[in-house]
């Protein structure tokens, strides 16, 4: 069986709809995970993702974060947050879906942190603490899981444009990136890396910056990780690029990973 996962940051997915309808309607993503829906439960577009052959689960606010899970099977559990007891509990940064065969889908929006010195920056570092402590109480290194979304870091030099400019950003600064390889040494595979490993694989062309897209001005901070007997099983992965020129686009591209699962 061929599953092909992907993650979008839609940043507002009511906003985005006609990105998504014009997508889906051409390719076979079986599982969708969304961060920065930017909606509140009331409000999010479910009938349109019904419509389009997927049951969705969702959790989010007014204006900001959000996460949602659209995919072609029905998930066997499903639950929202970090589930620490620790406030705020993340349940509109994370959700977890099981689905047959054991796979366990992870899906984040982690903060982005501002600026070093913003308080933001510091709950990011935790959040990446408390994610460690998730997997730890869940899962192992042999567990079927793949964990995507926005991880609001650039992990490397080739992922990102002017890398010696950034050093002090909040997402390529020394800590995030070894947040990053802390769960690469915990059992994950960069799968995106794994099968793309060129420089200029970006998946974040921000909007401040004059032409960027053209330019290939941009960030890889939109990740698809994957433990090891999962990861064996990808087949490829990409960015779908051109969805960043369409008509109001977000400032994210989607990432896909293509597994025989």
């Amino acid at each position: 069986m061929i599953r092909e996962i992907a993650t979008f940051n839609v940043n507002s997915v009511r906003s985005r709809l006609h990105i998504l309808d014009r997508w889906l309607n051409d390719t076979n993503i079986d599982i969708l995970c969304l961060q920065e829906t930017k909606t509140e439960n009331s409000t999010f577009p479910e009938e349109f993702f019904r419509q389009k052959g997927y049951e969705v689960v969702f959790c989010g606010e007014k204006s900001y974060n959000g996460v949602a899970v659209a995919s072609r099977e029905k998930p066997i559990s499903v639950s929202f947050g970090l589930g620490d007891g620790l406030l705020p509990d993340g349940k509109t940064r994370m959700a977890h879906c099981a689905f047959d065969g054991d796979l366990h889908v992870i899906n984040l929006y982690v903060p982005q942190g501002k600026a070093l010195e913003h308080p933001d920056y510091a709950m990011k570092l935790e959040f990446f603490n408390r994610l460690l402590n998730y997997l730890d109480r869940n899962f192992t290194p042999k567990s079927k899981v793949i964990m995507v979304g926005d991880l609001n870091v650039a992990p490397t030099d080739i992922d990102v444009t002017n890398p010696r400019n950034k050093k002090n950003h909040v997402c390529f600064h020394e800590e995030v990136r070894k947040a990053f390889e802390a769960f690469l040494k915990w059992g994950f595979v960069d799968v995106f890396r794994k099968h793309r490993p060129q420089e200029g694989e970006f998946s974040f062309w921000d909007y401040r910056v004059k032409n960027a897209l053209e330019r290939n001005i941009g960030w890889r901070i939109d990740h698809i990780l994957a433990t090891p007997q999962v990861a064996e099983k990808s087949l490829d992965a990409y960015v779908v690029r051109e969805i960043r020129a369409w008509e109001k686009p977000s400032d994210h591209a989607p990432v896909v990973g293509k597994f025989a699962l």
